[in-house]
């Protein structure tokens, strides 16, 4: 299955296949967008195929097949009015939803190819998650509005606003359990089954701003916690009801030493992704690399060679071969940095790489 060993002779359409643009030598997606790469998110096991879904700043969303051999095959695309902040899956893999920046999130019917909006706020909508319960079934969007709205897609009025202390930021979805990280280092975990309501707020044990924010479960497969990066290169690994208070710790990542003053370069963890199976986890950030973790021997697994630009998103399709990571600019340096080079999504065959550290 997605075997890594023929990627030596993989030819690339970049015309510039220099080790800096490709350090891993993993495989290329054919046809990447045009703007930085905001979204990424494999389609649920509840298809055969593996399908990929991008969204970016040039105000598009778009689909490929990657098939057994790592090549991809683009399959479709959309535009929608303003730049794509967020996307997700309908939990069947026929739709999916877009957020963006013009307050409106939308459904795309990937088999007709028809976009209708959902869901609508006072300002963009940077999160989306389908959320499937027993009783329900409905999508979440979070706002810079300061709002988290549940949409049932037959009405177009929300079935529930809940206002949040300031915007959000970043959200995950684990059913029966949702967190999100709002501006102002706001954290806040809800509860899901019967209806949505918080449970809980969590003072940050971060001092930065969130950057992004990721469920894991526990040995039963339920989520249990999750991990919360910021813009200061730490991660923080926080249950939700711990054990021992020694459960929940930070760490440092995606930081570089500078010669020769010494002095540390500190990069934003842009995103964070548990590995569906081993429970393990993979960081990516503005130093344009990745990490593989193992939180629970807290340990790293795996660090990546750096890519020429900044990585901005990634994710594991749902049996956890693949890896997917988005090689783009984060605008971390503001608009004068943006030097408009080619954006890049590559995969890795990942499962051995992510498997926990044995326990001596």
């Amino acid at each position: 299955m997605f075997s890594q060993g023929n990627l030596g002779s993989t030819s690339f359409t970049s015309g510039t296949t220099t080790t800096t643009v490709n350090p891993m030598k993993d495989f290329e997606v054919s046809s990447p967008p045009e703007d930085s790469i905001s979204a990424l998110a494999f389609s649920p096991e509840t298809i055969p195929s593996n399908l990929l879904v991008a969204g970016s700043w040039d105000n598009c969303v778009r689909c490929w097949e990657v098939e057994q051999t790592g090549k991809t095959i683009p399959k479709s695309m959309q535009n929608v009015q303003a730049p794509v902040l967020d996307v997700a899956w309908f939990d069947d893999g026929t739709k999916v939803f877009i957020a963006s920046c013009d307050k409106a999130a939308r459904c795309w019917d990937l088999a007709s190819n028809q976009v209708i909006q959902v869901a609508g706020h006072d300002a963009p909508i940077k999160t989306c998650h389908w959320i499937k319960a027993q009783n329900y079934a409905c999508l979440m969007t979070g706002s810079w509005d300061k709002t988290l709205k549940f949409w049932d897609l037959r009405s177009p009025t929300p079935m529930m606003t809940i206002p949040l202390p300031e915007r959000c930021y970043c959200a995950d979805v684990d059913y029966p359990m949702a967190v999100v990280g709002t501006a102002n280092r706001g954290l806040i975990i809800y509860q899901l089954d019967n209806q949505p309501r918080e449970f809980k707020r969590v003072d940050s044990p971060l001092k930065y701003q969130h950057r992004c924010i990721a469920i894991f479960r526990d040995k039963k497969k339920q989520p249990t916690g999750f991990a919360l990066g910021s813009v200061e290169g730490r991660v923080a690994i926080q249950y939700v009801n711990p054990q021992n208070p020694k459960d929940n710790f930070t760490f440092k990542c995606h930081r570089s030493n500078a010669p020769p003053t010494g002095y540390q370069d500190i990069y934003a963890v842009n995103d964070i992704a548990f590995h569906p199976v081993h429970g393990t986890l993979a960081t990516v950030g503005s130093d344009g690399t990745f990490s593989f973790w193992d939180k629970d021997a807290r340990t790293k697994l795996k660090p990546s060679e750096p890519m020429e630009q900044s990585i901005t998103r990634s994710c594991f399709n749902h049996n956890g071969q693949i890896f997917a990571y988005a090689v783009s600019y984060d605008w971390s340096k503001g608009h004068e940095y943006n030097t408009i080079k080619k954006n890049h999504i590559f995969l890795r065959s990942c499962f051995d790489e992510l498997k926990p550290r044995t326990q001596s």
